[in-house]
């Protein structure tokens, strides 16, 4: 992998023109165009796990702690198959940015994205299956109900995960070349297929039993396998403009060298802080069951509020692939300033709702006043903190739509591993504090990796192009 040197003027400051003030506001368009769908889809994507927790939550904390728990499992073993889906955007990305006429290319590299997914996909299920036991020993999760639900709802989420990856492989492929409205489409016949199907499973409807926690995973599951298969009839029959060749499955040691090289910094990074995240969520499972829920549905609503970021960031990524590709890095960097600018207003309103009105969020869920009142507590030492991690989410696009992840997994692992972690372990035993704790930890530890991403932007070491023909 070799990369052109970057404008040395990029960052100089130059008066706005009337030509400058079009290109910026039609940046932010194309930006939008890009984004909109992804941020839904991302919301669509969060709502698998909303409508698990609403539902679940008649049944109890101990039922609503199970997606929570599940979730940092399965994200900490789900991030090492998905290196390489977000290697395949980026590489798509400014493939089709460089020549976008060059169809041939186009469709190799979504044959060699889908088939390493395909692979990855069956060692993640493995791996899920082998570890769900160990690490729900390992997190501390209470023995009894808690344990016994969280177990079976991890089980059912780990075989479902070659359908996942098989929404992810559509997702990373087609946005790579612009096309964010079909991957939504797709995400919405399966969210709905999921909301009709959960009280059915979880309560019982007619002649189809009550399965409470398992049913609720089984939904999921069912609608999965649904959107992939259509996923699958969408990149084989080349429909969208990007085709799936048996012919091109085979593996191409250069591609998947390249794929490595831009997707495991990044996977590694996600991965130990998903693991990260799972050892966190083990010092709560000590403060019990009320501060799991409260945990889990705080996360879920800063989760919800954040999505946009996390559209806003696939789209920078994306579209700086593309103007990379295209070799305009100045274009590149008022994608992202453009993207910051966004996601600040919106995150910064969204954040302020919470604040405000995060009583009657948690009280959506569980209707309990223990964890009502550790629910707001949270918000109030974190909401600042998500605002400014937000940002830290739309500049690490930047440097995906570049290829340069690795500071993106240091940032990561210092994020998790030297703040977030130690703190959460010695504000209790030095201090003293409860639950606080985790908070403080959080709100440290995202303040400061956002700060240092804000440096490295400014640097603009990121703005690279692949060279596909060395």
């Amino acid at each position: 992998m070799s990369f052109c040197p970057r404008d040395k003027d990029s960052n100089t400051v130059y008066p706005m023109t009337v030509m400058e003030s079009r290109l910026s506001r039609s940046l932010s368009m194309q930006l939008m165009a890009i984004s909109l769908p992804i941020m839904a889809s991302n919301l669509l994507q969060t709502l698998y796990n909303m409508v698990d927790a609403y539902f679940l939550g008649k049944l109890g904390k101990e039922a609503i702690s199970a997606p929570s728990i599940t979730m940092n499992v399965s994200n900490f073993i789900i991030v090492f198959g998905a290196a390489f889906s977000i290697a395949g955007t980026t590489m798509i990305s400014q493939a089709y940015g460089g020549d976008k006429k060059n169809r041939d290319r186009l469709d190799f590299l979504a044959s060699q994205v889908f088939g390493v997914n395909v692979f990855m996909s069956l060692i993640v299920l493995a791996l899920g299956l082998v570890l769900a036991d160990p690490l729900l020993r390992l997190m501390q999760v209470p023995e009894g109900l808690t344990y016994t639900y969280t177990l079976q709802y991890m089980t059912i989420t780990f075989l479902a995960m070659p359908f996942f990856f098989g929404d992810m492989i559509l997702r990373g492929t087609l946005q790579g070349v612009g096309d964010s409205m079909t991957p939504l489409y797709v995400q919405i016949t399966a969210v709905l297929l999921n909301v009709v199907l959960d009280p059915i499973l979880i309560f019982g409807f007619g002649p189809i039993p009550a399965m409470e926690v398992a049913g609720a995973a089984w939904a999921t599951l069912i609608a999965r396998a649904v959107s992939c298969t259509v996923s699958c009839l969408i990149l084989f029959s080349g429909a969208k403009g990007v085709q799936v060749r048996i012919k091109q499955l085979r593996p191409d040691p250069k591609t998947y060298r390249l794929m490595a090289r831009i997707g495991l910094p990044a996977s590694i990074g996600q991965s130990l802080s998903s693991l990260g995240f799972a050892v966190i969520q083990g010092v709560v499972n000590s403060f019990g069951p009320a501060v799991i829920a409260a945990f889990g549905v705080g996360n879920r609503v800063q989760s919800l509020f954040n999505m946009p970021a996390q559209g806003i960031s696939q789209g920078v990524g994306i579209l700086v692939g593309k103007k990379l590709g295209e070799r305009k890095p100045e274009e590149a960097e008022k994608v992202t300033n453009r993207g910051l600018l966004i996601i600040g207003v919106f995150i910064s309103i969204g954040m302020g709702l919470v604040l405000i009105y995060g009583k009657y969020v948690v009280q959506f869920f569980v209707n309990d006043l223990e964890v009502v009142a550790y629910g707001v507590q949270m918000f109030q030492y974190t909401t600042i903190s998500v605002i400014f991690f937000a940002m830290y989410t739309v500049v690490c696009g930047a440097f995906q739509g570049g290829g340069m992840t690795r500071p993106v997994m240091t940032m990561n692992l210092v994020r998790l591993w030297v703040l977030r972690v130690p703190l959460s372990y010695l504000l209790p035993l030095v201090f003293g504090l409860d639950q606080r704790s985790i908070w403080i930890s959080m709100m440290t530890s995202n303040l400061i990796v956002s700060f240092w991403s804000f440096i490295l932007f400014k640097k603009g070491t990121w703005k690279v192009t692949i060279d596909f023909d060395s």
